[in-house]
């Protein structure tokens, strides 16, 4: 006959049973018991953050950088609405996490209690799901459906909050090995008549472009896509957060697409006859205004997990519900296996069209002069570490160098915030892929005015030993910010100029770390290898960077593709 156990006990032992080898939170009143059970076992590691959203942030990070689940745990009220930010970071980029919080007493719910907020309510518009837990007897079952929910069909954070006495109360343990939800059942093989119909349309192609997405990272299918594109010989292009889904130094990889994306790929995208959008969702920084989007009359097949992405902003021809994986699966056999190939001669007029706008060098700089430019820094990091490390960002300018001039080669090395844009996401990020990938290189490329948002984490990662290469291409402006009001707001830079920023140096020294300031062109080759060789210990390095520096190609908002300002 089982044992009763207590529903803090329940829930850890959920966690066990899952895998779950580390959990990011901060502890608080309605969380105490759960915090007392897993202080009691070894199984499941905890790693105390020093702020909510960044235990959010560091779940997601270990999730993107593994083929796992991010978990955080959490406490009722302020707890919750500050992991907000980093839930909503998640759920736009399709991220596997389980956000366990606590709530006040089942008693006192809906009466203003202390450190109470209505956390089922607040998260709804940012989660997959979420589960608010009123009976000890379906605590297990509802964990079990969180991991289920979070981890099929299109991935994204589910949050279960459970009551002060809910931990507190006792019930038999019993944790399902499967689960079948009625309401929940994801599609995963792809229509068979519509993948022909695919095979087809991409056989009879004279200009065709494979246009993919994070799905390719998500469902862990890079190696089909890389099979797929190279037996056609067809130009590839990744989004932002589809980087590393095609390696980057193939020489039919025609760069990342979109607002800051090459001039090859943009145009590419424009001019072609068959599109083949592949775990992607034409979202405004991808694809501009979807009024100039294309210039030639085009066919497109998209492939999606998710129906309701397909023909969300752009209309497609042959829509494709399943999983990537699957998907690209079938359809690889069925090109093998035909008789028919592309018209090579077409293909070949079209390749030689790629190489005119290859030819325009897109993504050249100024590479001569006294001071730090930033593309610099990025390229000299990717030399250095072979192309092998994985690279967390913040959100602006520095984040678009790190796309453009870091060759990604492997799926889940490149790890940002595309969709919510969060500043404060790349440290805490980059602690969640050390913890994940415990003897690989990691760094956080940044800006300091992303780094400041969550800089308290660097004392999470002294506490952690956490051996983290932090780059700050530190311009003293919010960056984008500035490039945007130089463009569009007559050189207005108002609030935009950081006119009181710490000595990094120093700052990162009182935490126990190491601080490099980096002020000639000429020393940051050797600033980063020496950071890299101090294996132990985390380096700030603070890179002096122009400060007029803006991010080419850029395409204005509300303008298409091809109306691209190159210089």
């Amino acid at each position: 006959m089982s044992v009763e156990i207590t529903g803090a006990e329940i829930t850890v032992r959920c966690l066990q049973e899952e895998g779950v080898d580390c959990i990011f939170g901060y502890p608080g009143g309605a969380v105490l018991f759960l915090y007392d059970e897993l202080f009691k076992q070894d199984k499941v590691k905890h790693i105390l953050v020093r702020h909510e959203q960044a235990a959010i942030h560091a779940a997601d990070g270990y999730a993107r950088s593994s083929k796992n689940v991010g978990v955080a745990l959490v406490t009722s009220g302020p707890g919750v609405t500050n992991a907000v930010t980093g839930i909503a970071t998640a759920y736009m980029d399709s991220i596997p996490l389980v956000v366990i919080s606590g709530q006040v007493p089942t008693a006192a719910i809906g009466l203003d209690a202390f450190q109470e907020v209505d956390t089922v309510g607040i998260t709804r518009p940012c989660v997959k799901h979420n589960f608010l837990v009123k009976d000890i007897s379906e605590l297990a079952l509802t964990i079990k459906k969180a991991f289920y929910i979070a981890s099929t069909g299109r991935p994204g954070p589910v949050l279960v909050d459970i009551p002060k006495d809910i931990t507190q109360h006792k019930f038999k343990f019993s944790y399902p090995k499967k689960i079948s939800m009625r309401s929940y059942n994801p599609v995963v093989k792809g229509h068979v008549r519509q993948i022909k119909k695919a095979a087809e349309l991409i056989l009879s192609a004279k200009r065709p472009v494979f246009y993919t997405g994070g799905g390719v990272i998500l469902s862990n299918t890079s190696e089909q896509l890389t099979e797929l594109v190279q037996l056609l010989d067809f130009p590839c292009t990744n989004t932002l957060m589809g980087l590393g889904g095609y390696p980057a130094t193939d020489k039919r990889f025609v760069g990342m697409l979109g607002m800051h994306g090459t001039y090859e790929a943009n145009m590419a995208m424009q001019y072609c006859d068959v599109l083949i959008a592949i775990g992607a969702r034409f979202d405004d920084r991808v694809i501009g205004n979807p009024k100039h989007f294309s210039n030639e009359n085009r066919k497109i097949i998209h492939i999606d997990v998710d129906p309701s992405s397909i023909s969300k902003r752009v209309k497609v021809d042959v829509p494709i519900v399943g999983s990537v994986d699957s998907v690209l699966t079938e359809l690889v056999s069925l090109l093998k296996a035909s008789k028919e190939k592309p018209d090579q001669a077409a293909l070949q007029e079209w390749w030689k069209q790629i190489d005119l706008w290859r030819a325009r060098d897109c993504l050249k700089y100024d590479k001569e002069g006294a001071i730090i430019k930033p593309q610099m820094v990025v390229e000299k990091l990717y030399e250095i570490t072979q192309g092998d490390a994985f690279v967390t960002s913040d959100v602006g300018q520095h984040q678009m160098w790190a796309a453009q001039f870091y060759k990604f080669d492997k799926p889940r090395r490149w790890i940002n915030s595309g969709g919510l844009g969060t500043m404060g996401f790349g440290l805490p990020a980059a602690m969640g892929a050390q913890l994940a990938n415990p003897k690989a290189r990691v760094a956080c490329v940044t800006g300091e005015a992303s780094i400041q948002m969550c800089i308290q984490e660097l004392s999470t990662c002294k506490q952690y030993n956490l051996p983290l290469k932090i780059i700050n291409l530190n311009n003293r402006y919010m960056g984008m910010v500035r490039q945007w009001q130089e463009f569009f707001h007559g050189n207005r830079y108002s609030e935009s100029y950081m006119n009181a920023l710490p000595d990094f140096i120093k700052l990162a020294e009182s935490y126990g770390h190491v601080g490099m300031k980096i002020e000639k062109p000429e020393d940051i080759e050797g600033a980063l290898k020496e950071a890299f060789e101090l294996k132990d210990q985390l380096v700030f390095m603070d890179f002096i960077t122009d400060q007029t520096e803006n991010v080419f190609p850029m395409v204005p908002g509300g303008k298409g593709l091809s109306e691209m300002i190159l210089v």
